[in-house]
């Protein structure tokens, strides 16, 4: 019997691109008109910063507002900006980016689907990214979200998914994992033992090895899958 279903975020509850094309959008015109001393920086000299800083702390990898926020830092501190000033402006301007990071469309099906699950389940969020439930007025669904960030780790290793059974109190057997990843979500549940639905809206081919434990098309498919499971 299934206790504890655990979501995933972006592309699951949501369709992250277009907020994240509107979040670098806001970012450049933030950093022209605040840091005209940073000009049009290469994206390729942005990467290579991004590489060297991962190489010199590989934690940085799964902590990707830190990154970005020390990508900004030396970039601007490159671009000839003293170290306090270029802090200042890194951490301001990426509070810019972060605003417009979570101005998503919520999926309109995830609401009542949710309001639904957690009249039985505990629900739960493990994310890699770098969105906040409590800013999209999410948070009250669930009563845990884990982050890639806050953990050290992401999917698809197993450590996320089994600090989220050690929080539900719950034994694997019990839980299930929705996601849109092969990789990060349906293989990294199954490796903690969990069960693990792919949300696969576009009707995509399966091209993992190991094979999910049910696919759905949209979220309101939820509630059948888990009374079949019953």
């Amino acid at each position: 019997m299934i206790k504890l279903i655990t979501f995933d975020l972006d592309d699951t509850l949501w369709d992250t691109a277009p907020a994240l094309v509107g979040a670098e959008a806001a970012l450049r015109d933030w950093l022209t008109e605040h840091a005209p001393l940073l000009g049009p920086v290469p994206v390729e000299h942005l990467w290579e910063i991004r590489t060297r800083l991962v190489e010199a702390e590989p934690s940085l990898k799964h902590r990707i507002s830190a990154l970005r926020r020390q990508v900004l830092l030396h970039a601007l501190e490159d671009a000839g900006y003293e170290s306090e000033q270029a802090q200042d402006l890194a951490d301001r301007s990426f509070e810019v980016f972060l605003h417009g990071r979570h101005q998503v469309q919520i999926f309109p099906d995830v609401q009542p689907t949710l309001e639904i699950l957690a009249k039985t389940f505990t629900l739960g969020v493990i994310t890699n990214g770098n969105a906040d439930v409590r800013r999209l007025g999410l948070a009250d669904y669930f009563a845990f979200a884990l982050c890639a960030e806050d953990l050290g780790i992401g999917k698809p290793d197993a450590a996320p998914f089994l600090e989220a059974l050690r929080r539900a109190n719950v034994d694997a057997s019990t839980a299930v994992h929705i996601g849109d990843h092969p990789s990060d979500d349906i293989a990294g549940a199954q490796r903690a033992g969990m069960r693990a639905i792919w949300y696969n809206p576009q009707g995509k081919a399966w091209e993992a090895d190991n094979l999910p434990d049910a696919e759905i098309h949209n979220l309101s498919q939820l509630p059948e899958v888990l009374a079949r499971w019953a």
